[in-house]
């Protein structure tokens, strides 16, 4: 048996983060257990843990410290409140049956604990790791996160040390904002007047790119922060090099042309999967957009069907009816569609009942002498923020 658990608990200087394996004394972890006690560490030498001096826990347990211990002062806090409290974490949880009695022989524990080294409060160093040390043991006995924790909070959550979330596009519709514009300030005014929403996301768009090159993208990171930032590169030639450009910029996603070779547009997706960033295919003046995706090694993550502004002039009409085909070409793979051109809030719902994932909009926004209005236009026929009546999250 090998079981796995981890838990944060508290705040400040005290906070608590552990993390723990539990398993088999003749297995792998009694092998690490062994090894851990035979094989000391120089600010990091683990201690058997004791509730009291000569009271040790069972199962036997070896706390190991994680960040360098340095002095003293720095060892009392391992060897006083963190010990003690993992110790009687592990004892309680036996008593209270979570650890079956009749495995306590059976059993060792290794549990990492992270003392910071300005933590002076030594109940709230013990309060603290106790309730982790319970936590990250359930967990491990119980097989905490199950999947279905994991796919439900993964693309809702910010690392609270990071600061900044990682956005994904997992729940359609969306409104792509297209900046194009000719300039990092034009495109700051803009995005300085957008409402938050989870639903909005940000095109870098190609004039803009054009004028001031791929660094527009983190230029603009300040304002766009956590937004899903989309690189309208709309390539043509050496699909992998432009990938990477943005790539480095921070861009989340990127625009190949549909009227490049196909050879382009085969690399470009392959490089964009490589790096973990969406590849959208433009499909702007090409005549058969499903054949198009047919002859791809890979479809991408998102299609764009693209009515050009000169082409909206002209009076070429929308390929929304495609969208179905798309759809039932990528089957169990996850491929957006996103609709642009001309696309305002009268037939947004035209576009969204035809199955569109995205609405791409540029001038009704970006033109707009009040640029909010005109996106809440919008925003008011999607649906509402992430999480809404969600009142905690551990």
């Amino acid at each position: 048996m090998y079981k796995i658990g981890e838990a944060l608990v508290g705040k400040g200087n005290e906070v608590a983060h552990v993390d723990l394996i539990i398993g088999d004394k003749e297995g792998y972890v009694g092998q690490a257990f062994a090894g851990g006690i035979a094989n000391l560490s120089r600010g990091h030498t683990p201690v058997l843990g004791v509730i009291r001096p000569n009271l040790p826990c069972k199962p036997y347990t070896l706390v190991v410290p994680k960040v360098t211990i340095s002095n003293m002062e720095d060892a009392s806090k391992i060897f006083g409140p963190a010990q003690a409290a993992v110790s009687k974490a592990i004892a309680d949880s036996v008593e209270e049956g979570l650890i079956p009695q009749d495995k306590i022989e059976d059993w060792v524990v290794i549990i990492s604990v992270f003392i910071h080294p300005k933590a002076e409060d030594y109940r709230r160093i013990y309060q603290y790791n106790y309730s982790a040390t319970k936590l990250a043991l359930r967990r491990a006995l119980t097989d905490y996160p199950g999947w279905d924790k994991i796919q439900y909070d993964k693309d809702r959550a910010t690392h609270p040390i990071m600061g900044f979330k990682v956005p994904r596009l997992w729940r359609p519709p969306y409104l792509q904002i297209a900046l194009d514009v000719l300039s990092v300030k034009q495109a700051r005014r803009i995005l300085e007047q957008i409402p938050e929403s989870d639903n909005i996301i940000v095109e870098v768009g190609t004039p803009l790119i054009k004028s001031e090159g791929v660094k527009a993208i983190s230029a603009l990171r300040d304002v766009t922060q956590s937004k899903f930032t989309i690189a309208d590169l709309k390539t043509m030639d050496v699909g992998k090099v432009e990938v990477d450009m943005a790539y480095e910029e921070t861009a989340d996603a990127v625009a190949v042309a549909g009227q490049a070779p196909i050879e382009v547009v085969d690399q470009f997706i392959y490089e964009a999967r490589r790096l973990g960033v969406y590849s959208i295919v433009d499909t702007i003046n090409v005549k058969d957009p499903v054949k198009l995706l047919k002859s791809l090694k890979e479809m991408p993550d998102i299609v764009e069907l693209h009515r050009g502004v000169d082409e909206e002039t002209g009076g070429k009409k929308h390929q929304w009816e495609l969208i179905k085909d798309i759809k039932e070409l990528a089957k169990d793979k996850k491929v957006l569609v996103a609709v642009a051109g001309g696309i305002e809030p009268q037939n947004m719902q035209d576009a969204l009942k035809s199955g569109a994932d995205i609405i791409v909009v540029g001038r009704y926004i970006t033109q707009s002498k009040d640029i909010e209005r005109s996106v809440r236009e919008f925003l008011k026929q999607m649906q509402g923020d992430i999480d809404l009546k969600r009142v905690h999250v551990e």
